[in-house]
């Protein structure tokens, strides 16, 4: 079904305020992948000594990854949450809270004792800080996405929606950084101190900075035009659309945690757990592979609006299915470049490994959002998005080191990464291909199928 109205989304408004926008998502999801994705690599590389007693460096590993996996359980809490609220009053007071929440979360990390210090209260204070974690960057990616989606044009939408997605490797990029010049200009001994506090402890100033870019920001012109006729969709949707969401769109929620599943395995393996795997296995020193992580999330981040532009010419399926069967290959060179101990070969399956990655990554954000309705699409983005963490980024670096430890052989790992990445190609397969279409268009289209199965059943 086609509509000849014009969309709210095509005004001279919309799209004089759209670079604003994407500044404002683009800084603030940068900040907040900063804070969670610090926890990773502070996981990997000090916490198995710090807020665990001595014991086998793997299981200390194991233990801290643990930690790391409760913040991806609170994810989907905190995307049902925020999103829940977030399509009853909007996009924007979400994600102020969100910034908020997270950077206090982070800050707190960075002060706590160790285990040396208050013995079993250091593990359980970092429990507690790692699920706020979760729960605030649950209800970041949504209203991130939605925020530029919603006002930026149907025909560039899959360019516009890829820079929240930059966030991503933008805030590894920026975590990274940081634990590379910290490991540069410190002892490993200082470092282990207190050297790693220093970037928890700077999120306060990138929170206050991401703060006031994102309060100029007004709410979209989706929102505020599903807000005009909110007494009727109110009274049509009811209270709850994080229910309403799974009630009018089990499928796309499911085919977005299918498309998510390959790609979030993925990332965690190649950011995560080879910080593990190059350190303890190989013994890579600390800065040769988070120099690589810095320099290939630097080239992703260029990589990935030319992979959302490039869906916008082509189609997300074709980009998304590079990327997920180019992922699976890579896999299996990934480790061997890294075993060989080489810094040029660590570098090249860095770099390769996130542009692939980054091709499913790229087109995701528009894919994801256009399978779903207005006054539910925060929640059911969110949900899809988000749910699909604990199954796929939580456990990846956990399973891929609990392969190696049963085998002593990185093959497993690359066949996991194999598998997960079929999963998500066939999602690709079977979902919808809505480039170009306008959110009316989508939401006419939707709402009728909706209607028809009412009145069927």
């Amino acid at each position: 079904m086609t509509l000849t109205a014009p969309s709210v989304t095509e005004t001279p408004e919309a799209r004089t305020s759209l670079p604003r926008v994407v500044l404002a998502s683009l800084a603030g999801a940068t900040i907040e992948w900063y804070d969670f994705f610090l926890y990773g690599a502070a996981a990997a590389l000090v916490f198995n000594t710090v807020f665990f007693p001595a014991s086998d460096p793997l299981v200390g590993t194991m233990l801290a990854f643990g930690t790391y996996a409760l913040g991806f359980v609170a994810r989907p809490i905190g995307g049902l949450v925020f999103g829940h609220f977030g399509d009853l009053i909007g996009r924007k007071r979400l994600l102020m809270i969100s910034l908020v929440m997270m950077g206090t979360a982070t800050v707190g990390i960075g002060l706590l004792p160790t285990y040396a210090q208050v013995g079993i209260w250091a593990p359980l204070l970092l429990v507690l800080l790692r699920l706020v974690q979760g729960f605030a960057v649950g209800g970041e990616w949504g209203g991130a996405v939605l925020l530029v989606a919603e006002y930026g044009t149907a025909k560039r939408r899959g360019f516009w929606t890829s820079w929240p997605q930059v966030g991503v490797p933008a805030g590894n990029l920026l975590a990274a950084g940081v634990l590379a010049l910290l490991s540069a200009v410190q002892s490993e001994a200082d470092f282990a101190a207190w050297g790693w506090r220093i970037p928890f402890l700077l999120s306060a100033v990138l929170v206050f900075i991401g703060y006031w870019i994102r309060q100029s920001v007004a709410e979209t012109p989706v929102f505020l035009e599903a807000q005009r006729r909110a007494d009727e969709k109110k009274q049509k949707l009811g209270r709850a659309p994080g229910l309403e969401a799974v009630r009018r769109h089990p499928r796309g929620i499911a085919l977005g945690m299918g498309l998510r599943l390959g790609e979030n395995v993925t990332y965690y393996v190649i950011t995560a757990f080879s910080l593990t795997y190059a350190t303890e296995v190989v013994g890579l020193p600390r800065g040769v592979i988070l120099n690589a992580v810095l320099v290939a999330a630097a080239v992703q981040v260029v990589m990935l609006p030319l992979w959302g532009a490039l869906s916008d010419r082509i189609g997300r399926r074709p980009v998304l299915a590079v990327g997920a069967l180019g992922t699976a290959v890579w896999a299996f060179a990934f480790f061997r470049l890294l075993e060989t101990g080489a810094t040029m070969n660590v570098l090249i399956a860095m770099i390769v490994g996130l542009v692939l990655h980054g091709a499913m990554t790229g087109p995701e954000a528009a894919f994801i959002s256009e399978m779903f309705t207005t006054p539910v699409r925060y929640s059911a983005s969110s949900i899809a998005y988000q749910l699909s963490s604990i199954l796929a980024g939580s456990l990846a670096p956990i399973i891929a080191l609990q392969l190696f430890r049963s085998t002593g052989s990185a093959t497993p790992i690359s066949l996991y990464l194999l598998i997960t990445c079929a999963v998500s190609l066939v999602a690709v397969y079977l979902a919808p291909e809505n480039k170009g279409r306008t959110f009316e268009e989508i939401d006419a289209e939707y709402d009728a199928e909706y209607d028809a199965k009412k009145v069927t059943a």
